[in-house]
């Protein structure tokens, strides 16, 4: 790799625009193109960021030579297939969370990156924050003795909507990818993929879900019991507990600056403020693992991707929920 990372950016929304503002923060990053599926979307796109390339076709930005890594910020119906795109096109990706509609299509899709000799990685942005990175190492360090339990929330309260691709089953839509995601990969970071699950949940008018919890159990009696909601308002916080005794990640729990540690006779309140938006964290793993020459990040690897994957499509499964694209393909 050269001494600049050339990006481009596949998509225009709002997750899309939030990472192009924190590349701004990442010293050798260039973001060069931008391809959206109408022309009007990247021109104001390229305009609003300075981008000298822009494209009116999602195929046409993953072909663009000055491209080396793609960051794919598509609705979740359109993850395994834009990052197909961009692998197979030769370039590098970072797919915004979740990874894919479901497990079949992550195994796919790390297929094709690892017979290529390319990088791949899930942006669960929170895995690089670093009061995130500070909690991992208070927990590699035993502070909490051993690590026991862990409960954990995220809601977006949107009572009365039913627009918008939070409620649109075809994009994958519900509380439980987009949001939900957050705490089960909290778990996954804690305590690994689990071995019993139990969930119950809401569902909306539109037929997502969007109201629920989840309960997951691991090997010694060590449980996360999770919560995600489009309907109610909650702390948004998580709580890690062991036998010596408890972290508090306070809120928001996507991006957390603040870590308490209740260990003795007073609490002690770590703060850990962000340079940037907090996205450009996850785009130096990326810088960082392409300068080493790995294909993958240890802090958000392939394989636990695909884990929680399969543990998002297990709750899916107790629920008895599929999305029409998979009821579609007999899935």
């Amino acid at each position: 790799m050269a001494d600049k990372v050339r990006w481009g950016v596949l998509g225009t929304g709002r997750i899309a625009q939030v990472f192009a503002a924190g590349l701004r923060h990442v010293r050798q990053a260039e973001l060069v193109a931008v391809g959206s599926r109408t022309r009007e979307s990247a021109e104001a796109f390229a305009r609003r960021f300075r981008v000298p390339h822009h494209h009116a076709s999602y195929e046409s930005l993953v072909e663009d030579p000055d491209v080396d890594v793609v960051y794919v910020g598509t609705p979740h119906s359109l993850h395994a297939s834009n990052s197909l795109m961009g692998l197979r096109a030769g370039k590098h990706v970072l797919c915004e969370k979740p990874f894919t509609i479901n497990a079949e299509e992550a195994s796919e899709v790390i297929s094709a990156a690892r017979s290529r000799g390319l990088f791949l990685m899930e942006a669960m942005w929170t895995r690089f924050i670093p009061a995130v990175v500070q909690l991992r190492k208070m927990l590699d360090e035993g502070c909490l003795g051993e690590t026991t339990s862990l409960t954990a929330d995220f809601s977006l309260p949107r009572e009365g909507e039913s627009q918008g691709y939070l409620f649109d089953p075809n994009q994958g839509g519900g509380a439980l990818l987009d949001l939900g995601i957050y705490p089960v990969s909290l778990a996954s970071m804690v305590f690994g993929a689990p071995e019993r699950l139990a969930s119950l949940m809401d569902l909306g008018p539109t037929a997502v879900d969007v109201h629920e919890g989840i309960v997951l159990g691991y090997p010694g009696g060590k449980l996360a019991v999770l919560m995600a909601s489009l309907r109610t308002h909650s702390p948004d916080e998580a709580t890690i507990m062991g036998t010596e005794g408890w972290i508090r990640v306070h809120a928001p729990l996507y991006r957390p600056t603040r870590l308490t540690l209740h260990r003795g006779k007073r609490p002690r309140t770590y703060e850990y403020p962000l340079r940037g938006n907090g996205m450009n964290y996850e785009a130096e793993e990326v810088h960082r693992c392409l300068a080493a020459g790995r294909l993958e990040s240890s802090i958000m690897p392939l394989e636990e991707s695909l884990d929680i994957m399969h543990t998002l499509d297990s709750v899916r499964s107790l629920w008895g929920l599929k999305f029409p694209m998979e009821q579609a393909r007999g899935r």
